[in-house]
């Protein structure tokens, strides 16, 4: 029986990353960007005001003329007063967006917007309340630095600086770096195209009534969400037809638009053989156990002309879903060039006795919250108490977590600290 771990590995070791695409970067959101993208101008491209107030020179208003980068809102070094008889005349207004240039001469200010571009010869911005807001005269109630609140040209990004690294994951920053660097479009790695089928005799969807000993087709529904939520770009296909002669067809069909190919109900008993040979004549699959329950029984492979990743989960929902979890989420991840594969772990104190299986990882799902006092994690353990239901789904479906016990623990007690795998805030 293989170990989680070493069917993981096996797992992302034949994950491919597709081969780039570029988009508009309004689509580029949370994918990884292929290509190193150069600033060609200035950010911000022009000196401007960083708060509404007066251009003004800092010698003017008593301020020290050494230049700084800071804008601070109480500095040790600049003087904690100024002379109650300075004055300057208001000689104008710049807004932002203006494109009419001023010119500043000595002991006058100009009013500025922030975003406002400086007037020539201004070396800082006196906030409008550091001051007396006068629209004709303006009284400064304390002095200002030269540099002070102002964003100078190239401050943020010089032309020739790299905006996004290849190999950057692109979030909202670095979506913005790229429009400040005027790229309407970006080189990424595009999400990883994962179809999902459903194979089994006793499936039908759920645009029709199930007769006696049919079942709706529900794995491959949950698997295409749980595919989809880790960033995959889905296509459901639902129910194979079960002919053995069409099989293979179907299935070559699919694998040539995929770079993940996964199959619910296809493990396990005497109906899934035909695909287990259909999938056998296109490729590699290996029908194995994994030391992990539930979703013990379990396949994989690659398949087609481009050698695709290819799961056989089990037809319980439950059981393909912990098996998705554990196994496949993280290749989707992993080609997605996410550093951090795996879901996040806590530790936190069982409140329940929970019964495991020797020698497997166990997944149970759980409740995890936190103590209103201590702020410890608590988990709260739905399914597989003292024997209790692991294949239910109405559990799953409140469960915010998975605890994680390892295969050398049989029995948890009250009290506890287990490892738990965060899955999502139940709002």
């Amino acid at each position: 029986m293989r170990s989680v771990e070493e069917q993981l590995d096996i797992i992302v070791d034949a994950t491919m990353t597709p081969s780039p695409i570029r988009i508009g970067i309004t689509d580029a959101l949370g994918l990884m960007c292929a290509e190193e993208v150069q600033a060609t101008r200035s950010l911000p491209g022009f000196a401007q005001a960083a708060v509404d107030g007066y251009a003004v020179r800092a010698v003017d208003v008593g301020g020290a003329q050494s230049l700084s980068n800071r804008a601070p809102v109480e500095s040790d070094d600049a003087p904690a007063h100024i002379d109650p008889d300075t004055s300057l005349p208001v000689v104008g207004e710049v807004a932002a967006g203006s494109q009419k240039p001023l010119r500043l001469q000595p002991r006058q200010a100009v009013r500025v917007a922030t975003g406002a571009p400086l007037p020539t010869l201004a070396d800082a911005v006196l906030p409008l309340e550091w001051s007396d807001r006068g629209r004709r005269r303006v009284t400064p109630h304390r002095p200002v630095r030269s540099g002070d609140f102002i964003r100078r040209e190239g401050d943020d990004i010089q032309p020739g600086d790299i905006a996004v690294r290849a190999g950057a994951v692109l979030g909202p920053a670095q979506i913005g770096l790229l429009a400040a660097a005027g790229r309407d479009k970006v080189l990424v790695y595009p999400r990883p195209r994962v179809t999902v089928m459903s194979y089994g005799l006793e499936l039908v969807d759920i645009d029709r009534d199930p007769g006696l000993g049919q079942v709706f087709d529900v794995g491959s529904y949950a698997v295409a969400a749980a595919a989809k939520d880790a960033g995959a770009d889905v296509t459901r296909v639902g129910i194979i037809n079960a002919e053995p002669r069409h099989l293979k067809e179907q299935i070559a069909v699919h694998a040539q638009k995929s770079e993940f190919l996964i199959i619910t109900g296809a493990v396990g008993g005497s109906s899934a053989r035909a695909i287990q040979e259909a999938l056998g004549a296109l490729g590699d699959i290996d029908t194995t156990r994994v030391a992990m329950h539930p979703g013990s029984t379990q396949g994989f492979g690659l398949v087609g002309e481009d050698r695709i990743p290819a799961f056989l989960l089990p037809s319980n929902a439950v059981s393909a879903l912990v098996v998705f979890e554990a196994l496949i989420r993280p290749a989707i991840r992993s080609s997605l060039g996410k550093r951090v594969l795996n879901r996040r772990i806590v530790k936190a104190r069982s409140m329940n006795r929970i019964e495991s299986i020797p020698g497997r990882l166990g997944f149970v799902r759980a409740r995890l919250m936190r103590d209103a006092q201590t702020r410890d994690y608590l988990v709260d353990s739905i399914g597989g108490v003292s024997g209790g239901p692991a294949h239910l789904l109405a559990g799953l479906a409140e469960a915010n977590a998975m605890i994680r016990i390892p295969t050398d623990v049989v029995e948890v007690r009250p009290g506890d600290v287990v490892d738990v795998m965060f899955l999502q805030q139940r709002a």
